[in-house]
C-alpha cells in the first residue's frame, strides 16, 4: 500500500466495520431514524402542517404525510428564497442543488447541515469499505479525477446554489484535494469540450490512480487523451490507474469500449447519488446489486411501479419489500423532503442485506401502445443479444414509431452509436426484439397480435448523440441520455445522422 493508504487503513478498516453494521441493522435503523426525523423536523412548517408532533407510527404517517412531486415542495421552497426559517427543515438550507426538471422546469432541492454527510460521507464510505474489503488502496496515494460539473457557485435568494457535483467538491476534505484533479480553475470552465481539452492536457503527465465520472463522458476523455498523447491505450499513459468510480447509468453497455481504450479491465465501484440524497453503493466488487444506505439520514419507502400513477397506492416501508418486484423510490430525509418521489425505479435482489438494482426512471418508459418497457428490460435486451455480436456500444436510446412514414406497422426504433457495424443488422435487431419480448410480457403479446413488427436499429456516429445533449445544453458533467422516451425528440434530432 501507499503511505496514505497505510495512514487511513485504521479509519479505512472502521468504516468497513460500520458498513458491515448498518447493512445488518436495516431495519432497527430505519424506525429509529423515522421517529428522530419527525421529531427533528415538529416544529417546521411543513410538519405543523401535516401534524409531526402527533404522529406515533408508521400508518399515521401514511395518512397524514402525502407522497409529493417537487411541485407540491415548490410553495414551501418559495417561503424559503422569501427568507423563512425552519419551513421543511430547521433553519434554511445550507445549499441548493439547482437540477432541471423535465416537466417542473428548474427544481432547487435543499442540502442542510444534518443533510451534507450524506453526499460526501457515502462517497467515502464507499471507496473505503472496498478498500477494507479488498486490502487494494493504492489509489489512495496518487491522483484522483472527478469529472464532473463546475464548482462555481450562484446564489438564489442568499443561499449558494450550484449543480450537486460542484457543490460536492466544496466538501472534499484538505487531505484528498491535494490529489484531486483537475484544478479548481480548470474545473470551472463551462463549455464541456473546452474543458475537456484542458482537463487531457492538466492530467497527461500526472500520476493518475482513479477516475470518476459517467461512462459516456469518460470515454469521451480517454479518446482525446489517447489522441493527444500519441499512446495506444490508457494504461499506457497512467500505468497505476486501478479503480473506476461510476453512477448514474448502466456500466455494462459502456464497459467493452471503455474496456479497450484502457487496455484492461480495472477494478470499479458502482454508486447511486442523487441531489436528494446518496442512496446506495456497490459493496461487493463480484456482485453488481448496490447496498442500500439506510442510516445516513434518509428514511426509506417503497411504491410497486405499476401502482405509482394511481391516488393512494400502496406504501411500503423497508421492512414491506420483496425481491423480484419494481419500485418507485420515496424518500423523506434531514434535507426536509418528505415522502418525495425522486422518480428512480428499483428492484430489490436481497433484502438480507437490502441490495438492488437500478431499473430506470418512472418518466423514462415506453407505453406508447401499453407495453410498459423500462430501462433495465432495454438494457438486458441489448446486452444479451450483444453477446453474439462483441459490439463496443458507446451510447443508445429507444423510441416509439407509432406512425412510420412507410405505412406499415408501428415499432421500436432503437437509435445505436457503436465501435463497429453488426455482421447483420436486421438479425441483431430481432435478437434485441426476442430477448425483450422474453423479459416483457405485454411488449410479447403485442408482438405476437402483430399490433408491433419486430424493432428496428439505426445506426448512428458517436458524435450524433453528443450533438443532441450539446443542443440542450446538457454536454458532459453528470448528464445523461435518456434510455428511453415515448416521444420521438430525440429520435428525429439522430435521423439527420442516421447511417443510410
Amino acid at each position: 500500500m501507499s503511505i496514505t493508504s497505510t495512514l487511513l487503513y485504521p479509519y479505512v478498516r472502521w468504516i468497513g466495520r460500520r458498513v458491515r453494521r448498518d447493512a445488518a441493522q436495516a431495519i432497527p435503523d430505519q424506525q429509529r431514524l423515522f421517529r428522530h426525523l419527525l421529531r427533528q423536523a415538529a416544529d417546521t412548517q411543513y410538519g405543523q402542517d401535516h401534524g409531526f408532533g402527533a404522529i406515533q407510527k408508521y400508518q399515521q404517517y401514511q395518512r397524514q404525510v402525502p407522497l409529493v412531486d417537487y411541485e407540491a415542495l415548490r410553495p414551501y421552497v418559495a417561503r424559503i428564497f422569501e427568507g423563512a426559517q425552519d419551513v421543511l427543515w430547521k433553519g434554511q438550507p445550507h445549499y441548493f442543488a439547482k437540477t432541471s426538471g423535465t416537466t417542473s422546469g428548474a427544481k432547487y432541492i435543499p442540502l442542510t447541515k444534518e443533510s451534507l454527510p450524506n453526499h460526501f460521507g457515502t462517497a467515502r464510505n464507499a471507496l473505503f469499505h472496498y478498500v477494507a474489503a479488498t486490502g487494494k488502496g493504492d489509489f489512495l496515494g496518487g491522483k484522483m479525477m472527478f469529472l464532473s460539473g463546475s464548482p462555481v457557485l450562484g446564489e438564489h435568494h442568499g443561499i449558494p446554489t450550484g449543480r450537486l457535483s460542484g457543490i460536492s467538491n466544496h466538501l472534499i476534505p484538505a487531505w484528498l484535494k491535494r490529489q484531486q484533479l483537475p484544478s479548481y480553475t480548470t474545473n470551472c470552465i463551462e463549455d464541456w469540450e473546452t474543458k475537456l481539452d484542458r482537463i487531457v492536457c492538466e492530467t497527461a503527465q500526472a500520476d493518475l490512480r482513479l477516475i470518476s465520472g459517467i461512462p459516456p463522458w469518460v470515454h469521451m476523455y480517454y479518446a482525446r487523451l489517447l489522441a493527444h498523447t500519441g499512446k495506444k491505450t490508457v494504461l499506457e499513459v497512467f500505468p497505476n490507474l486501478s479503480m473506476f468510480v461510476y453512477g448514474g447509468v448502466n456500466f455494462e453497455p459502456y464497459r467493452a469500449s471503455l474496456e479497450q481504450l484502457v487496455g484492461g479491465r480495472l477494478s470499479s465501484v458502482e454508486t447511486y447519488p442523487a441531489s436528494e440524497g446518496f442512496l446506495a453503493f456497490q459493496d461487493r466488487p463480484d456482485d453488481p446489486a448496490l447496498l442500500l444506505n439506510t442510516n445516513s439520514g434518509i428514511f426509506f419507502e417503497f411504491v410497486p411501479l405499476d401502482e405509482v400513477h394511481l391516488d393512494h397506492p400502496t406504501r411500503l416501508p423497508l421492512e414491506g419489500v420483496a425481491t423480484g418486484v419494481e419500485y418507485a423510490i420515496i424518500l423523506s430525509s434531514n434535507a426536509g423532503l418528505w415522502s418525495y418521489q425522486i422518480g428512480d425505479t428499483v428492484r430489490f435482489v436481497s433484502t438480507d442485506p437490502y441490495r438492488l438494482l437500478v431499473t430506470g426512471r418512472v418518466k423514462h418508459f415506453i407505453s406508447a401502445f401499453g407495453e410498459h418497457v423500462i430501462g433495465k428490460e432495454v438494457e438486458t435486451a441489448l446486452l444479451t443479444a450483444n453477446q453474439t455480436e462483441q459490439l463496443s456500444i458507446l451510447e443508445f436510446t429507444v423510441a416509439p414509431q407509432v406512425n412510420p412514414p412507410e405505412g406499415e406497422a408501428p415499432y421500436h426504433e432503437w437509435w445505436l452509436a457503436t465501435e463497429q457495424r453488426p455482421a447483420d443488422l436486421l438479425h441483431f435487431a430481432q435478437a434485441i426484439d426476442e430477448h425483450l419480448q422474453q423479459q416483457n410480457g405485454y411488449y410479447r403479446d403485442l408482438r405476437q397480435g402483430k399490433t408491433l413488427q419486430c424493432a428496428k436499429v439505426r445506426l448512428v456516429p458517436p458524435d450524433a448523440f453528443q450533438a443532441y445533449m450539446k443542443s440542450i445544453g446538457k454536454l458532459g458533467g453528470q448528464n445523461k441520455v435518456p434510455r428511453l422516451s415515448n416521444d420521438r425528440t430525440i429520435a428525429d434530432f439522430l435521423a439527420a445522422y442516421a447511417d443510410q
